[in-house]
């Protein structure tokens, strides 16, 4: 069973992450902002967040912050149109796990089959 969390501050980029990886999850929740992620990380424990870095109140790097500070084996996966070098270190540093452009969404169904693969073994 895989469970999905999204937090983007874009309905319409949300609906398209699901679009792509429905058929991957059986559970997908949702949150519109970084300000929101940990308590629905805490409510959901989903097996993998996919997290946008540059939202209104709180961004993601702050988010994943929080939410690797309390639940240390947290996989995140940043999918942002942000892709320069300091900002993927500021990723590394919060704890996320894996970095994804927007443009390339497709990764995002590697990412869930081989966190499957390692949950099944």
């Amino acid at each position: 069973m895989m469970k999905l969390l999204i937090v983007d501050d874009n309905a319409q980029m949300r609906r398209l992450i699901i679009s792509i990886v429905s058929d991957l999850a059986d559970e997908i929740a949702e949150c519109a902002d970084g300000a929101d992620a940990l308590a629905c990380y805490t409510e959901f424990q989903p097996d993998l967040v996919l997290m946008d870095l540059k939202m209104a109140r709180v961004d993601g790097i702050t988010a994943s912050l929080r939410i690797t500070g309390e639940f240390p084996n947290a996989n995140i996966c940043v999918v942002t149109d942000y892709t320069d070098q300091p900002t993927k270190e500021a990723a590394r540093r919060a704890g996320v796990s894996n970095y994804i452009a927007k443009e390339n969404l497709y990764e995002i169904r590697e990412i869930i089959e081989n966190l499957s693969a390692r949950q099944a073994n």
